[in-house]
């Protein structure tokens, strides 16, 4: 599971659907919830995760898409297995995991200290604590 500690900059709220904006250092994020725990308010930090095989990959990326969360990062590790490939990322001072498949880190030419895109969809980023 990765994890980043953001702070929490904007809600939005229409019924039960709550879209939370935060901000990383110089980076922003957005998440997606249907339940929202009380103690989630503007100003708090919070403890964000995702599941490494939620997280794509993009290389000399330019263009428009609908992740609502695009992160600057650094690759610091590539292991490529038989049919898979992990690669450990640098954001903002955080190690993030993405575990894409092998053909798909062969046809990007992934290599260790490229910068890339990180994209999470924002129904796939969860707050996993408040701080």
């Amino acid at each position: 599971m990765n994890i980043l500690v953001a702070k929490v900059i904007n809600i939005e709220s229409v019924d039960s659907l709550n879209i939370v904006n935060f901000t990383l250092e110089d980076q922003n994020l957005s998440m997606m919830s249907l339940d929202l725990d009380e103690n989630v308010k503007v100003g708090v930090e919070v403890e964000l995760s995702m599941n490494p095989s939620h997280v794509a990959i993009a290389k000399e990326f330019s263009g428009t898409l609908s992740y609502s969360n695009q992160l600057k990062a650094k690759i610091v590790s590539l292991e490529n297995g038989e049919l898979l490939s992990s690669v450990k990322l640098l954001v903002n001072g955080s190690e993030l995991e993405s575990i894409i498949t092998l053909n798909s880190s062969k046809k990007m030419n992934l290599q260790v200290g490229d910068n890339v895109t990180l994209l999470i969809k924002a129904s796939e980023l969860s707050i996993l604590r408040v701080l």
